[in-house]
């Protein structure tokens, strides 16, 4: 009776390996064609704050896989000692989610695109606030490793729209003809963003299969993540969001 129920917590740790893994390969192939590829070959030119951005979003499936392999293999301790290094990861994630963001107005202010670059900053500014959120409730429920888990999951899988996004720019969007705005429109992030959920929904599946129900956390923190995926292209174009946007490059910049 030990030997099996000490192999169902194992293969629960295993699950959240597996799904981190899935995570890297989603963002590394996401931005490979349109960052990766061109870093390599000396043709991305891009200002040196975006470069600190992609690193830092980067580390952030790597250190969340490696941390799910140390649960997995046992190694809780050193699991833990690295809460502190995850915490300032995110932190930074936040910062410069937000500063990129609004430099991208920036830049397509500049090439006449205003309105729709802010409506379309309501996509990083509502993804990095989304996965702020989710962490700030998984760091808070650290000592509740059933909870702490899946909201450090789905805050994860949040941030892969992004890269999700940009093979679909790659492999679907139509060539940009001359003088069209470089903004893609705001209801164009949703089928990416719902194709990530995928992941949450692979862990209420998982929850099905091994608890006989899903844990709560999943159904809440996921209605969370769907609402805010929902709401986006309505609220972008209120006059509410425009002056919030207004005020974040003034505040920013």
């Amino acid at each position: 009776m030990n030997t099996v129920t000490a192999k169902a917590p194992a293969r629960a740790e295993n699950f959240y390996f597996r799904m981190a893994l899935c995570f890297v390969a989603v963002a590394f192939l996401g931005f490979t064609p349109t960052y990766f590829l061109p870093l390599a070959r000396g043709t991305l030119h891009s200002a040196p704050v975006v470069h600190i951005h992609a690193l830092v979003f980067f580390l952030w499936p790597l250190l969340y896989a490696y941390q799910t392999w140390l649960v997995a293999s046992g190694r809780t301790l050193r699991h833990r000692d690295l809460g502190l290094l995850g915490i300032s990861i995110a932190t930074a994630m936040v910062f410069l989610g937000l500063l990129v963001g609004v430099a991208s107005v920036w830049r397509a202010t500049a090439l006449g695109f205003a309105d729709q670059a802010r409506e379309f900053l309501l996509v990083p500014v509502s993804g990095i606030l989304l996965f702020a959120s989710l962490f700030a409730m998984a760091i808070y429920f650290v000592k509740n490793k059933d909870i702490h888990k899946r909201l450090m999951l789905m805050a994860s899988a949040s941030m892969l729209d992004a890269p999700v996004a940009r093979l679909f720019m790659t492999l679907l969007a139509p060539p940009l003809e001359s003088g069209a705005s470089p903004v893609p429109p705001v209801m164009a992030v949703l089928p990416p963003a719902l194709l990530i959920d995928g992941f949450i929904i692979a862990g209420i599946v998982y929850d099905w299969r091994t608890r006989g129900r899903p844990h709560p956390v999943y159904l809440l923190g996921g209605a969370l993540v769907l609402l805010v995926q929902l709401l986006r292209a309505p609220i972008s174009t209120t006059i509410v969001w425009d002056r919030i946007a207004v005020w974040l490059v003034h505040f920013i910049g």
